[in-house]
């Protein structure tokens, strides 16, 4: 394959247009579960329940989607995740069909999509170090969080408004539809680029244990996958809890357009780092963009004022892509091609599992301990409620401000680890050799 012509680039853009189509459908479908597990119980732990059994079959078994990415055709492991992951949904449709599913239903709905899932980012992350140049990295990685954008910034709109008109069963049935979608277009590209032949005779577990040595033999690259943990773990803290906190004093219509408008900074951003390209400052812009995402993450926690949670919430995912942007070039620069599957993989279940740790506890710790703290009467009401107010939903915030200002922290400390800041030289050093 000849990374230098045109037609590398235009599968990657179809590939990315698939993605974005998904998005939409998963964002339509994560945005009414939200809404409607949150209005079924009254309860934000019920929220990060669900968000928690969507999350982490799909996580626990990225390590071995990862090895699978190595060996097989990605793209047609791409097909099997998405085309698979449809089921969970259709079950979940089957048991709204005789009215409301329980709790216990949509969980395991969302774990058999998650399940299947699993098998499509290490390959698809995979795909763009197959088709791309090193120069064309930059620009791919803001198409591909261009993509991601659509599930906060045009789902929870459609979604808002659908449920205004209709129920949580239409949006499913939208979902299922994009789905098959994105299979399509990703069996077009497939048939336009030849299988990639497994290199690797060993067993299951030696790959995985070579896709792991060569995480850990970089130490910079180790560092900030271990980093990650933290720093997802406070991204699931408002990833988790704003639903909660602005269905607290206002309803879904108004939840949809004010994610809307924060996820106009994803787009914005992603547009930037689409279009031009950056070739170097990459350590720089990862700790400017952690340590002010932290900053606004505690402003939009600040007030129930909504117009103030869009501005701070438009700022803090303005901030993302630009993040994401910096540890992916880091990463994908220090580690070799032949074995980045397995160590995308890897990356994905260490890095995250602040979310796992997030989802597990913010919910019952908001629930049982800061929203009593905010409430009327409550024992910072006369304190903190002076400042942010106090109501079902101000324990929340405050949680949220905590998370973002620990953000801001975790992005100073980066700073100063010497190996983290080397990752951008020694990916020139990779290049010039």
């Amino acid at each position: 394959m000849n990374k230098n012509t045109g037609k590398p680039f235009i599968k990657f853009v179809m590939l990315c247009s698939g993605s974005f189509v998904a998005a939409i459908g998963s964002g339509i479908t994560s945005f009414g579960l939200g809404v409607y597990v949150f209005e079924q119980t009254g309860l934000a732990s019920s929220s990060t329940l669900i968000i928690l059994l969507a999350f982490l079959p799909g996580l626990l078994l990225t390590p071995f989607a990862g090895v699978l990415a190595d060996k097989y055709d990605r793209r047609l492991l791409m097909i099997l995740g998405d085309g698979l992951s449809a089921l969970g949904l259709i079950y979940i449709l089957i048991c709204m069909m005789n009215g409301p599913a329980l709790l216990w239903q949509i969980g395991i709905g969302v774990t058999i999509s998650s399940v299947f899932s699993s098998l499509i980012e290490p390959a698809f992350k995979a795909t763009i170090t197959d088709l791309l140049t090193e120069e064309e990295y930059t620009k791919a990685s803001g198409l591909v969080q261009l993509s991601g954008s659509a599930k906060f910034l045009i789902s929870p709109l459609i979604a808002g408004f659908l449920l205004q008109v209709s129920d949580i069963r239409l949006l499913l049935m939208i979902d299922i539809c994009t789905i098959f979608l994105t299979v399509m277009v990703t069996f077009v590209v497939r048939r336009g680029l030849a299988a990639k032949a497994s290199e690797y005779k060993e067993s299951f577990f030696h790959e995985f244990r070579t896709g792991l040595t060569a995480l850990t033999q970089n130490r910079g690259v180790f560092t900030l996958v271990l980093s990650g943990i933290g720093i997802s773990f406070f991204l699931g803290c408002i990833q988790s809890l704003y639903t909660p906190m602005i269905l607290g004093f206002t309803d879904s219509s108004v939840l949809g357009v004010a994610t809307t408008i924060s996820a106009m900074g994803m787009l914005v951003s992603s547009l930037i780092l689409g279009t031009v390209p950056i070739k170097k400052g990459f350590t720089q812009m990862l700790f400017a963009s952690l340590f002010f995402a932290g900053i606004f993450m505690a402003g939009y926690g600040f007030r129930e004022n909504i117009i103030l949670i869009c501005i701070f919430g438009f700022l803090f995912f303005s901030m993302l892509p630009f993040a994401n942007t910096s540890i992916d070039y880091l990463i994908r620069t220090n580690i070799s091609n032949d074995v980045q599957g397995r160590v995308w993989g890897l990356i994905g279940i260490i890095s995250q599992l602040g979310y796992v740790i997030a989802y597990s506890i913010l919910g019952p710790l908001a629930d049982y301990v800061f929203i009593p703290l905010l409430v009327e009467d409550g024992a910072l009401a006369n304190s903190m409620g002076k400042v942010i107010g106090v109501g079902s939903g101000r324990g929340i915030g405050l949680l949220i401000m905590i998370a973002g200002l620990f953000l801001s922290a975790t992005a100073i400390l980066l700073y100063n680890i010497k190996s983290v800041r080397g990752l951008e030289r020694g990916g020139e050093l990779c290049t010039e050799k």
